[in-house]
């Protein structure tokens, strides 16, 4: 075990959270947007890139829509650096028209073992 003293202010900052590095330490990220779905034919998608700050290539998305979407299937992905990418598909053989609603999205970093 090796204690280090001195006084504190000549110690160094923390930088987890700290506005130098916000993010820093950070494994789940999240937004919110509004999404007014265009009329979905049967099998039809429509897709929507969200900004989700602090994410990156292979981290696990997904995404939730706040209204009745028993046959709209949601699929998230991150596309790029701080965007994810949302596909809406109707997987039912009515045409639907939902009105515009929140869309969550959340993003987990993945772990390295």
């Amino acid at each position: 075990m090796l204690r280090l003293y001195g006084l504190p202010e000549a110690a160094p900052a923390v930088l987890n959270g700290t506005p130098l590095l916000p993010q820093s330490g950070q494994r789940e990220f999240a937004s919110e947007v509004s999404w007014d779905l265009p009329s979905l034919a049967p099998g039809a998608t429509s897709l929507l890139d969200v900004t989700v700050s602090g994410t990156r290539a292979g981290d696990l998305a997904e995404a939730s829509l706040v209204s009745s979407t028993q046959f709209i299937e949601l699929d998230a992905a991150v596309w790029s650096n701080n965007t994810v990418r949302v596909m809406a598909r109707n997987i039912s053989g009515a045409t639907f028209d939902l009105a515009a609603a929140t869309l969550s999205v959340g993003v987990a970093k993945r772990r390295v073992l």
